[in-house]
């Protein structure tokens, strides 16, 4: 018996060690002082990034109505414990002021923070990690010319074992696949751009979709519409199923206005995601329009 309790401590040793490895956090940069992605940045284009990425409907500070004033601080329920939402003005002591636009790409492509551990994946890292580089940088460009705000938000409300942040690696060995969307020769420039903007930076599939009991989202409800991730209401089906089979033109309206073919105002969070949606250059919302309408029609997964 004690040498069948001695042959086990190799095995226990392997496993412990492996369970490390993997849990690990493995940023896309793991210099990031160095990464050549911190020089230069189209400060236009990321504003353009800002808008359809849906930063401040998440970060603006709650209780004012300037939506550049990035103090965060917004309270987001889950299944797991409430997550607060940081602050990411360029605020050297409590915003990312002292981050390196790698900093910013190792949490939105990788979802590691500059500490080098796991973020929640409250922040949609599943969706933004299909961003390009090149858009990151720009989009850091352009937060370094946003206000700074002074503050930081209360801690997170997490209950115990997910205040373990190596959990967040095992989800991720299941559930996150980091990498670039690559280009579909078989279809045009146009629905290209659209793929890229509704599945990477507007990540509609994360409030569009059911999920799973570890949070994660069921790849034959992607955009067939689910509970809300907040636990109110319901976010409806955007294939053309739940649309009714909205034309390309009602789309592209829906986007500028918020306003449904059949004269709805939509309203709650919505509100906030459409109101960005309508400073986009008219031919993102179309070419968002276009990848919508290819979307594979599936019924609502109904609660």
């Amino acid at each position: 018996m004690r040498f069948l309790v001695w042959a086990a401590v190799p095995v226990v040793l392997a496993i412990a060690f492996a369970t490390a490895r993997l849990s690990a956090a493995h940023p896309i940069f793991p210099d990031p002082g160095s990464a050549p992605l911190n020089e230069g940045g189209d400060v236009q284009n990321g504003r353009r990034i800002f808008a359809a990425a849906d930063c401040s409907s998440c970060h603006a500070s709650p209780g004012q109505q300037d939506r550049l004033r990035l103090g965060g601080g917004m309270a987001l329920p889950s299944p797991f414990g409430t997550l607060r939402i940081p602050n990411i003005s360029p605020d050297d002591r409590d915003g990312i002021g002292r981050w390196t636009t790698a900093d910013l790409a190792n949490a939105l492509l990788s979802g590691v923070s500059p500490e080098g551990t796991h973020y929640y994946p409250g922040l949609p890292y599943t969706s933004y990690t299909h961003m390009t580089q090149a858009d990151v940088r720009d989009l850091m460009a352009y937060l370094r010319t946003l206000p700074k705000v002074s503050g930081r938000p209360p801690p997170h409300e997490i209950p115990f074992p997910f205040t373990i942040r190596r959990l967040v690696g095992f989800w991720k060995l299941f559930f996150f696949h980091p990498g670039p969307l690559p280009s579909d020769r078989t279809r045009d420039p146009a629905w290209n751009r659209g793929r890229y903007l509704v599945e990477a930076v507007s990540h509609c599939a994360e409030c569009h979709s059911s999920r799973n009991m570890a949070g994660a989202i069921k790849p034959d409800t992607r955009f067939a519409g689910g509970e809300d991730p907040e636990g109110v209401g319901f976010a409806p089906d955007i294939t053309p199923l739940g649309t009714d089979h909205w034309t390309r033109s009602q789309w592209v309206e829906f986007l500028r206005t918020g306003v449904t073919p059949d004269l709805r105002v939509v309203g709650s969070s919505m509100a906030s995601v459409l109101a960005n949606t309508a400073t986009l250059p008219e031919q993102d919302r179309e070419a968002m329009a276009s990848y919508l309408l290819s979307l594979r029609p599936r019924p609502a997964s109904l609660p």
